[in-house]
């Protein structure tokens, strides 16, 4: 039995050798799995299920195709691709999960996040997230015609890298305290998230006693991926894209 974790692929039309290298993973690293959690931002932008681009459509069949031959897919809104929504999830023969999420792996409770709501030191960030994430805005964004959400997304990743860019690195990595705040609040020893795109493994002290972050790596240079087994510990993995 195994379990797979991915994170920040970023997919879109202009990082082909990004969905290529995704679908050689879905081959040849997930194919026989026993599940498959894709942590947010699986895509760089996302206005809607009823967008519907080619690689999308791919990406949907491709995903349906590995839950057809047995492995269960789960996927988690991430900052840059939160209105997925349930239509684009039974295309992909995925289910959908809160962020965050407790699951169970192997017999050890387990915290899934995306990561950004870690990130409590940009305060200027976490009010844009609010605010993006209340239903009421999502409903209204989705009502607007395609052309004008497209128009939207370009713009909001134009502004989100031109702040960025004059942010300290500190701000936009996860607060420590608030890393453990979430640790505590949920009862259990291991997180795991994405988002920072800052592979590695932390040990920290959480509820009296040892626990760890497990933080899953972005798909620029390298694929990276988190292996889960019974009764081993989770293992980053990287190779070239």
């Amino acid at each position: 039995m195994t379990t797979l974790f991915i994170s920040d692929l970023h997919l879109e039309e202009s990082r082909p050798d990004i969905t290529d290298a995704f679908f050689a993973f879905l081959k040849n690293r997930a194919m026989g799995v026993e599940r498959l959690y894709i942590l947010g931002d699986f895509f760089e932008a996302w206005i809607g299920d009823d967008e519907k681009t080619p690689l999308q459509e791919q990406v949907a069949g491709a995903l349906k195709a590995l839950a057809d031959s047995g492995t269960d897919i789960f996927l988690m809104h991430g900052n840059r691709d939160f209105l997925i929504g349930e239509d684009f999830c039974h295309r992909a023969g995925a289910t959908l999960l809160d962020d965050p999420t407790v699951v169970d792996l192997y017999g050890t409770p387990t915290l899934l996040m995306h990561g950004d709501s870690l990130c409590t030191a940009d305060e200027e960030y976490q009010k844009f997230r609010a605010n993006m994430r209340n239903p009421q805005m999502q409903k209204m964004m989705l009502a607007r015609p395609l052309e004008d959400r497209q128009k939207m997304a370009r713009q909001l990743r134009d502004m989100s890298m031109a702040k960025n860019q004059g942010k300290a690195e500190a701000i936009m990595d996860v607060t420590p305290e608030e890393v453990v705040r979430e640790i505590e609040a949920h009862g259990v020893q291991r997180l795991i998230h994405g988002h920072t795109h800052r592979p590695a493994i932390h040990e920290l002290e959480a509820n009296g006693k040892g626990a760890r972050r497990v933080v899953l790596g972005d798909w620029d240079e390298n694929v990276w991926w988190l292996t889960v087994e019974p009764g081993q510990e989770p293992e980053l993995h990287k190779e070239p894209l």
